[in-house]
């Protein structure tokens, strides 16, 4: 039972619409990348590829609004605070 609970989180994780030129990219680069590091025994090339597989297929990398970082902004009706230093010595 807890095998089809992990098996169905893993596919709804995996975002099968919105399949765009740079994640076909991705999934293209990655794929050939792990295809020669298996070819030449290179392992740490292989995770590289692997890392750009997993971006493809979960649809996740940072640049052009794919990190979700939410900046915060002040209301244009509220004043700015004064900040009082005080020196130290």
């Amino acid at each position: 039972m807890l095998r089809l609970g992990v098996i169905y989180s893993i596919t709804t994780m995996i975002n099968r619409s919105n399949w765009g030129l740079i994640r076909i990219v991705r999934l293209a680069a990655g794929s050939y990348i792990v295809w020669n590091a298996l070819a030449n025994h290179q392992l740490l090339v292989g995770f590289i590829g692997g890392f750009l597989i997993i971006q493809a297929i979960l649809n996740t990398g940072c640049g052009a609004g794919g990190c979700g970082i939410t900046l915060t902004q002040q209301s244009i009706g509220e004043p700015a605070h004064d900040v009082e230093y005080e020196e130290v010595r």
